[in-house]
């Protein structure tokens, strides 16, 4: 299911961060959480037309397919700042590292799996900032919104602090466009609708 929520929360402090920008004459960052999920999700990438079928759903694609809608969201964001001229904003996403939560609670099997081999491989959740501990996620998303060397960088996927490659479905710019569309579209609908 793709939540509209990043995208409206997004669109509605677009015109603060871009004045923000111009009036401190710092550039301001944009930044999805995504993950190396998003190379799982369904064949099509994401199932416009099937949002809500139940019957062809699965945990594993859904989630990939929401973590792909993050990372295409930021490419399109990035596209359209650019065509503006003199905007400081970029927008970027990034894969936090694999964190042991839980996210597979529904599939008994699988989250008994994960849970025991996550303890070796996967950082718990308040190691990745949760709580008192380390926080590899957080510096992630710290890097690539307030490092220098990430200046002037937009539109990029950022794994462990380097600019990575995402799956091919993550660098489709009609794909990008029809859900900036299906996102404006759906908004639109539920704000006649409110």
């Amino acid at each position: 299911m793709l939540s509209p929520g990043h995208f409206l929360l997004t669109n509605l402090l677009l015109d603060t961060m871009k004045r923000t920008a111009q009036e401190s004459g710092r550039e301001g960052r944009i930044v999805n959480v995504s993950s190396e999920g998003h190379r799982f999700t369904y064949r099509e990438g994401i199932r416009f037309e099937k949002l809500n079928d139940q019957s062809g759903y699965g945990n594993f694609v859904a989630y990939g397919q929401s973590k792909l809608a993050n990372i295409l969201h930021a490419n399109e964001l990035a596209r359209h700042l650019k065509e503006e001229e003199g905007v400081e904003v970029t927008a970027n996403s990034l894969h936090p590292g694999a964190i042991n939560t839980n996210l597979f609670r529904q599939e008994g099997f699988v989250n008994a799996i994960v849970g025991f081999l996550g303890k070796f491989v996967f950082r718990n959740v308040q190691q990745a900032g949760g709580g008192g501990g380390g926080s590899r996620g957080r510096q992630q998303t710290c890097y690539v919104a307030l490092h220098p060397q990430v200046k002037g960088k937009t539109g990029l996927y950022f794994n462990d602090s380097n600019i990575a490659q995402p799956s091919p479905h993550a660098v489709d710019t009609e794909l990008a466009r029809k859900l900036w569309d299906f996102s404006l579209d759906l908004i639109n609908r539920l704000s006649q609708n409110s």
